[in-house]
């Protein structure tokens, strides 16, 4: 997946506190990805949010992924 994909996810302080949102909405990475978590599908999301595309949900997952990918992790002793 390429990081043009990132294009479609953005934060600004103006908007929703800087939660990092789908471009041009006001609908939150993290909001999709509950929906995800609770077994919406696509299709359900995309009814929900018609405004939205599947590259946009696309785009909120792997904006997930890097942000757990350059976490740091501590193990306990």
């Amino acid at each position: 997946m390429s990081d043009a994909i990132l294009q479609l996810i953005e934060t600004n302080p103006k908007i929703m506190f800087g939660k990092p949102v789908i471009k041009g909405t006001r609908i939150p990475v993290d909001l999709i990805l509950e929906r995800l978590a609770h077994r919406n599908s696509f299709e359900e999301i995309l009814e929900s949010y018609p405004h939205i595309t599947r590259e946009d949900i696309d785009a909120c997952l792997y904006y997930a992924t890097l942000q757990i990918r350059n976490e740091n992790i501590y193990t306990l002793a």
